[in-house]
């Protein structure tokens, strides 16, 4: 499994700015090895967020997303000390799901 994700959660009158990094190789599937060979693609399909277990967001992510990717959003309504829930999976089935509190 992959690395944690750094997620920042920070709440400013009734706007939530979400920062998060994830730890992913993201190949594409086009680029060769030493050897030559392809390396297969390998890649982070699909985010969701949830703000207290309500989903709030979904995004479909494609090969040609860099290695480590950094997302940022807006939640409106959220305030300190509430949860925020980040969850992925990559094309081979992989998850991941991290949490971080609004501060």
């Amino acid at each position: 499994m992959a690395d944690p994700m750094r997620i920042r959660a920070q709440a400013a009158g009734d706007k939530t700015t979400v920062r998060v990094l994830m730890s992913h190789e993201m190949e594409t599937g086009q680029r060769k090895d030493a050897a030559g060979k392809v390396v297969p693609a390998w890649f982070i399909q699909e985010i969701t967020a949830s703000h207290n277990g309500k989903p709030v967001m979904t995004a479909q992510w494609g090969p040609s997303v860099a290695k480590n990717p950094f997302l940022q959003f807006v939640i409106k309504g959220a305030k300190a000390g509430d949860k925020v829930t980040i969850g992925w999976v990559d094309n081979r089935g992989d998850k991941r799901s991290d949490e971080a509190t609004v501060s």
